[in-house]
């Protein structure tokens, strides 16, 4: 400490017209009374004075895997380019982390669907819907085709969204519907127009055969013969109704009627075409007047409307009826989603792209083939449409729930076409199968784990948060692992809130 009595001036050398103080804190006299103490709005005048324009970026260094041995590997990768979904910060830099599956496409990656996996509850939900919710605000469709949970609903209503919610008593989907392509082809030339309607059969079979592969139909797939005739009866349903779409009571119409192209295609008359058509006609008759009467049976009650920025199918009023009919339901509103968007698309009245969230996919995998082929497909298809599609499951142990290998085959291949991997909360046994699909470093399976449940409890629990809520590891094919940790905003606190038996708090839900 200097002396009280001494005086030591405290005035910077980079400050010439700073007013010195002494180190009691009493001003200088004269000729420094007067001047400014603090630089002016634009810096300093003089040589060398003014703003700083432009700050000095640093310096990059690099060097051998020889040399930089010692800190290799590292913890985690480099940051991502600032573009797309803001997902948070940075855990252990602070930089901003953004996700842009689209953006990426060509650049980072090769494809633009995204595998999201985690335990339940450490908020998987919540980025999916961020990602949906800015993808929208730049031009992007949310579409949403099986909601199990109703819990996009409210979301895609305050974007101005179109809901159809199934169920008896409220509305009903048509699964052989054709969308806009119905008020076109009578105006088509008669070639194209036969084209579409080749086309538009192979979709409505292809619905039918996963319907009837459920429990709720034949509980498995039509055989060769049975394939037969469904082909040869929506083909006949589909003239009868001019100017509209078939149902499925005329399909089943048209079978008991056993027309008589139909039993030619058959081969077979009386007795035997009743023992070939049995089966399949008991299956339609359970779709229709079994478990999933008055949602399956009838001409669509609210068409999607394709001029919204966001569409959904809330299923929810399905899950009391139990788990076969909401796998029925599931590839029902899945078939009339997406093929009214697909024939939309191929009109000229939809050129937006999508982001689909397939979210519970679990239930998908479990619902049987149909859905996986549709999943098969669209993730085949969305490189070229550029559509994102967000997978989100708890473990990868849901892919060897489906009955058959050929189903589990066609399961893994979406995960592989999936350059895009986010990782929540995992147990390290969880993490040992996904090592087997994206490789991981010790120093990511410790993070990732750290995550997954609390390392301590206290006396008062009310004001904790668990570890792994809203963190996340970006993984873009082999490179290093980006973590990151979200934190909701109040609009998106209200919106995403899945935790039904607790109160909300500011961090990121499931």
């Amino acid at each position: 400490m200097p002396d009280k009595k001494s005086t030591t001036l405290l005035t910077p050398r980079w400050l010439p017209d700073a007013k010195p103080r002494t180190s009691r804190g009493t001003s200088l006299p004269s000729p420094w009374r007067g001047r400014r103490i603090f630089a002016p709005r634009l810096g300093w005048g003089g040589p060398f004075g003014g703003r700083v324009a432009v700050e000095d970026s640093g310096t990059v260094y690099t060097g051998p895997s020889t040399q930089v041995a010692s800190i290799y590997p590292f913890l985690l990768g480099s940051g991502l380019p600032p573009r797309g979904v803001p997902v948070g910060r940075d855990v252990l830099t602070g930089e901003l982390v953004c996700i842009d599956p689209s953006g990426w496409t060509g650049r980072l990656t090769t494809n633009p669907g995204v595998w999201v996996m985690s335990q339940p509850g450490v908020g998987k939900s919540a980025l999916v819907k961020r990602i949906c919710l800015v993808y929208v605000a730049y031009g992007c469709m949310m579409c949403v085709p099986a909601d199990i949970k109703g819990e996009y609903s409210t979301m895609v209503r305050e974007l101005g969204g179109s809901v159809l919610r199934i169920g008896t008593g409220v509305d009903r989907i048509n699964p052989l519907d054709s969308g806009p392509l119905k008020h076109r082809l009578a105006v088509l030339p008669a070639t194209e127009r036969q084209a579409l309607l080749d086309v538009l059969t192979g979709r409505r079979l292809e619905t039918l055969g996963a319907l009837l592969a459920t429990r709720c139909g034949l509980g498995r797939q039509p055989n060769e013969i049975e394939r037969s005739a469904l082909t040869t009866a929506v083909q006949l349903a589909a003239d009868a109704a001019s100017g509209t779409d078939p149902v499925v009571p005329d399909v089943i119409a048209v079978l008991r009627q056993a027309p008589e192209a139909l039993r030619v295609k058959l081969a077979a008359d009386g007795d035997t075409y009743l023992d070939l058509t049995r089966s399949v006609v008991a299956g339609l008759d359970n779709l229709v007047d079994g478990p999933l009467k008055g949602m399956f049976d009838g001409p669509t009650s609210t068409p999607l409307d394709l001029d919204a920025p966001a569409v959904s199918v809330d299923i929810n009023a399905l899950r009391a009826r139990g788990s076969d009919v909401v796998s029925a339901g599931m590839i029902a509103s899945w078939a009339y989603t997406y093929n009214t968007i697909d024939s939309a698309r191929s009109l000229g009245v939809v050129r937006r792209r999508l982001v689909l969230p397939m979210d519970e996919m679990w239930r998908a995998l479990r619902s049987g083939p149909g859905l996986v082929d549709a999943m098969d497909s669209i993730s085949r298809l969305n490189r070229t449409t550029d559509d994102v599609t967000i997978y989100v499951t708890h473990s990868l142990e849901d892919v060897e729930a489906l009955p058959t290998e050929e189903d589990r085959a066609k399961a893994r291949g979406l995960m592989d076409r999936c350059d895009t991997w986010v990782i929540g909360g995992s147990t390290d046994e969880e993490l040992g199968r996904v090592s087997g699909k994206r490789s991981l470093t010790e120093q990511e399976r410790m993070m990732i784990t750290s995550w997954a449940s609390a390392t301590s409890t206290g006396l008062d629990t009310a004001d904790q948060v668990h570890p792994g809520r809203g963190k996340y590891l970006i993984k873009i094919g082999t490179r290093p692992g980006i973590a990151a940790a979200m934190e909701l905003t109040a609009t998106e606190r209200r919106l995403y809130h899945t935790d039904r038996n607790t109160e909300p708090v500011g961090d990121a839900r499931r």
